[in-house]
């Protein structure tokens, strides 16, 4: 622990959200950069309890204290080196994650909990910005081919995973891009392309292989032909059917299923055109107050809504 009175001292400090009137103007992220020495402080905050609870709240089991403690001393290296142990991603958990973690908090008991997603989010990118080897692989190869179909979240975070441990891996995508839900499903603002870009040049440059536009099953290569390819294959398909509202008049024009409206948004900034499904000079309503629908609410807003009214039921 290196600075044993930092959480009496120091009080919370989280990055500064860019003004709201530019930040509508444009698809970037929402948050701005802060200083090595802000980042430090927080991290100075960290209390390293006999019981670290904020790992059991994480489903990772990340070494929260020790990063913490290694971004104070900044050693940004090792606490890279720490965090790359447990988290395939941390630069999308960093911008991702609702953070239980800091639910777990001790600190959060009388005071405001550590800002552990966005030590999580300084770490990496110091690692990347220092050029350090942020894919995880094997010295020695198993000798074993593993195909994972869907390159989502789950389908990443296996590839990732299995190339660790040493086995040659091939991910399978339908779509004409590599990234799933992380492409086509969140949105720019909480996570530009270019961070998704980053990692598959490192995890491609680690001899991932990728091939998109590659249907699994009814409209391409059969499970039983990639069976007879390769050892074992990953199912991380995703689930991409909407649960749509037993109501009158939810089969009329305007109404859109919320991944449905994400995928045409964030294919329209990707071209850099309109959206198939443009909110411009509407009146939008949204069902659900949940992260998807604070997705679409910003969409929304930044497509130039007349207005928007969420709902939560």
């Amino acid at each position: 622990m290196g600075k044993p009175t930092g959480f009496l001292e120091i009080e919370r400090r989280g990055p500064t959200p860019r003004p709201v009137p530019v930040r509508l103007r444009d698809w970037r992220e929402v948050y701005q950069a802060q200083s090595d020495d802000a980042v430090q402080a927080q991290g100075a905050r960290c209390m390293d309890c006999g019981i670290p609870f904020c790992m059991q709240g994480c489903p990772l089991g990340n070494r929260i204290p020790v990063f913490n403690d290694l971004v104070y001393r900044g050693r940004w290296d090792e606490a890279a080196e720490q965090l790359l142990d447990t988290n395939n991603f941390p630069e999308f958990t960093g911008r991702l994650c609702p953070a239980p973690c800091e639910s777990a908090c001790v600190l959060g008991i009388s005071s405001d909990p550590v800002t552990i997603e966005r030590l999580e989010y300084e770490v990496i990118e110091h690692a990347y910005a220092r050029g350090l080897d942020v894919q995880r692989t094997s010295e020695t190869s198993s000798g074993r081919r593993v195909a994972v179909v869907g390159s989502g979240p789950a389908g990443l975070a296996a590839a990732a995973q299995l190339r660790s441990a040493g086995h040659h891996v091939e991910v399978f995508e339908r779509a004409d891009a590599i990234g799933g839900l992380l492409r086509y499903g969140i949105p720019e603002f909480k996570l530009e392309k270019a961070v998704l870009d980053r990692r598959l040049e490192a995890m491609s440059a680690a001899g991932i292989v990728f091939h998109p536009s590659t249907p699994i099953g009814e409209d391409g290569t059969s499970l039983a032909q990639l069976r007879e390819r390769f050892d074992a294959v990953v199912l991380a398909i995703g689930s991409t059917r909407p649960r749509l509202i037993p109501l009158p008049g939810a089969d009329l024009t305007g109404v859109y299923p919320a991944m449905t409206y994400l995928e045409a948004a964030n294919r329209a900034v990707r071209d850099g055109r309109a959206s198939a499904i443009d909110a411009s000079g509407r009146h939008v309503i949204i069902l659900g107050g949940g992260d998807t629908g604070a997705d679409c609410l910003g969409t929304a807003h930044r497509q130039g809504a007349a207005s928007v009214t969420q709902i939560e039921i």
